[in-house]
């Protein structure tokens, strides 16, 4: 007598595979970026995906692309809403669908760093998210800083009086325009791109922009002073699509939730470190820190900003200027 012991053997491992526990990954998030490997935002997002990954025992994994190479950051909302893709980081750009996202970069909206937390995860952040929710079709799920931007010069300036008619170059926006003219520059919009260019042959005299990008863009070889103006704080989203986010479980949705929680306050212990970095090299390389009246430069600036917001956001703007 001679037995098959094959069969059932491959009847039992199959058995073991439908019963066995789902810990191979279910669920794959695309994650599109334009920032570069080495930026804070790009090392959050790829700890959010690992955060993830342990909370769901690997059933959903995050593929995180940054260097806009799934797409630059209109063409990633245009996909979350389409379906396409599953997460990017975004701000103001938003408020090209809900004007309430105007609010994450007013110059002089916000104090301190603390002072804009406390409005991002208070009562106007959870008004501007349910707009962006309702308007956008993406969900935030928790923001991170951007380093305030500053004016460098080639002299200190320290109160609004010092600008007299000095040459800047801004970003072609018509509220950062408007609102150097007030404060008594003498501003004009220029391609990023000419903007060291145009420092070094004396075109303009003078730009704005977070540390991080004046050290990268080397301004510290054309430009001897940044002016602690800080006149624009704002932050930034960690979304998901609202179709990804209604297709998660209530425990997955958690679990994202968490994860988010986990990547912002990583994402904040590397901007510290990032803006005491940049100003170590940029003091090493030449440039000389100068502290300016920032209730001067906000006060005259106030007039401006609020004739450039919309009707929607000019009351809370108004009371954030109250504070």
């Amino acid at each position: 007598m001679t037995f098959n012991w094959k069969l059932p053997a491959v009847a039992v491992t199959v058995a073991a595979l439908l019963t066995a526990p789902a810990f191979a990954q279910d669920i794959t998030l695309k994650l599109g970026h334009l920032a570069n490997e080495d930026n804070p935002w790009h090392m959050a997002s790829v700890k959010f995906g690992e955060e993830l990954s342990a909370l769901t025992d690997g059933r959903i994994a995050v593929e995180v692309f940054p260097n806009e190479s799934l797409g630059k950051e209109i063409d990633l909302i245009n996909g979350m809403q389409l379906g396409t893709v599953d997460m990017t980081i975004t701000g103001e750009s938003l408020q090209n669908w809900a004007p309430m996202a105007a609010l994450l970069a007013v110059p002089y909206a916000y104090k301190s760093l603390e002072h804009m937390d406390e409005v991002a995860s208070g009562e106007i952040g959870d008004q501007i998210k349910a707009q962006i929710i309702e308007k956008v079709q993406i969900r935030p799920i928790t923001h991170f800083a951007r380093g305030p931007r500053n004016l460098t010069s080639n002299r200190p300036i320290t109160s609004p009086d010092d600008l007299n008619g000095l040459k800047m170059r801004v970003p072609n926006v018509p509220l950062f325009i408007d609102v150097w003219k007030a404060l008594g520059a003498n501003p004009g919009p220029m391609a990023f791109s000419e903007v060291f260019t145009s420092l070094q042959n004396g075109t303009i005299e003078a730009q704005e922009n977070p540390l991080a990008l004046i050290r990268s863009a080397s301004f510290n070889e054309v430009q001897s002073h940044v002016n602690m103006t800080e006149h624009v704080r704002s932050w930034i989203y960690l979304t998901i699509a609202e179709s990804t986010w209604a297709s998660l479980s209530e425990e997955d949705q958690g679990a994202v939730m968490e994860a988010a929680s986990r990547a912002q306050a990583y994402e904040r212990e590397l901007f510290n470190e990032s803006i005491a970095a940049d100003r170590a090299y940029l003091e090493e390389n030449g440039m000389t820190f100068v502290e300016v009246d920032g209730a001067a430069f906000q006060a005259k600036a106030k007039d401006a900003v609020l004739a450039n917001v919309s009707d929607e956001i000019k009351p809370i703007v108004e009371g954030l200027f109250a504070e």
